[in-house]
């Protein structure tokens, strides 16, 4: 139910977009496919729980539950079926977050950046200083992805802590024909005890040891890489020097943590709707869409201050699923009893 109006939603607020860009209908309905994908992993634990509460609302007030505990069944045995259920959701969201979600994303913000955000870099563009291997760094004041060229660069060469020569220019162009960068104009210092040895050059074309645009990633570019695959890129922006490194460690550990509150919401879910209330359902609704978005908004604020911030990672994505699943085991012993 959710989908449909999130795509209704949507569309109404882009349909012109789309027409005044004359996008073709194919790519739309491709977008909208990724989007189903984008928006149930962003709603996926409101979903879950609000859906574990009606029915299990159903079940107390058809006094169902009641019959089940009366006739000496545990309420840890009622349970266990939830537990099961909430394995199976488990093992699908787990492969859906490490590489379903992955290659949707990256169809989805190709997408979304080219025809809905024209106007916003997708990259980090501006005093670009990275670590390209153990004794070279490299500096650039801007870089224009379009034309793959950078402007004011700088490479600098050490071994130890000191620097043996430095390369300059004021402009630096990749060419993809021959996979390799022209440098207008070159200047190469050689740093010796004695004396510096510079060479000029007008245009000097050359092979580096690296690619801008891997220098360069997207702001979404964790997203579209796999568990594995972003394991490596985050050790390679580690090294290079990246200030988005907290960003990309926040996309890594929720891979984990979201499937994971597949059980603390389940088990919350179940506490709280197993027994009538005055109100019935409505009640049961009521609560579980609080403390659903409870959830989503600690999640966000955590994830927000770790990415501005040197607050650690690990502790902003699980922070959320360790506070509620204190809660999970309060209202499962309130629950027992």
């Amino acid at each position: 139910m959710f989908v449909p109006i999130g795509i209704i939603i949507n569309l109404s607020e882009k349909i012109d977009n789309f027409a005044e860009q004359k996008v073709p209908l194919d790519e739309i309905l491709f977008f909208y496919f990724n989007f189903v994908i984008h928006f149930a992993n962003l709603l996926f634990p409101i979903l879950l729980f609000l859906s574990v509460i009606w029915f299990t609302s159903k079940l107390a007030n058809n006094s169902e539950i009641i019959a089940f505990l009366s006739s000496g069944v545990s309420f840890t045995r009622f349970l266990r079926p939830y537990l099961i259920g909430a394995t199976v959701v488990f093992m699908i969201a787990l492969s859906f977050s490490m590489y379903i979600y992955p290659k949707s994303s990256e169809d989805y913000n190709s997408f979304y950046y080219k025809y809905l955000k024209k106007n916003e870099s997708v990259r980090d563009t501006k005093d670009i200083y990275r670590q390209i291997n153990e004794n070279e760094y490299i500096y650039a004041s801007s870089f224009s992805p379009k034309t793959n060229t950078a402007y004011n660069f700088r490479l600098e060469h050490f071994e130890g802590d000191q620097m043996v020569f430095k390369i300059e220019a004021n402009q630096i162009k990749f060419n993809k024909d021959s996979l390799n960068y022209t440098l207008k104009p070159y200047f190469k210092r050689i740093i010796t005890p004695r004396e510096d040895k510079l060479i000029k050059k007008s245009k000097l074309d050359t092979v580096l040891p690296f690619e801008l645009e891997e220098l360069t990633p997207t702001i979404y570019a964790a997203e579209t890489k796999n568990y594995f695959e972003l394991l490596d890129f985050i050790e390679d922006e580690k090294r290079r020097g990246s200030p988005y490194v907290n960003l990309y460690m926040i996309d890594l550990y929720k891979r984990w943590s979201v499937p994971v509150s597949t059980f603390i919401l389940t088990i919350i879910a179940v506490a709280v709707s197993s027994f009538k209330k005055r109100g019935g359902m409505g009640i049961n609704l009521a609560i579980g869409i609080v403390i659903a978005f409870s959830y989503v908004f600690l999640d966000k604020v955590f994830g927000t201050i770790a990415e501005k911030s040197d607050f650690s990672p690990f502790i902003a994505v699980w922070l959320s699923n360790i506070v509620f699943g204190i809660v999970a085991i309060i209202l499962l012993q309130r629950a027992k009893r």
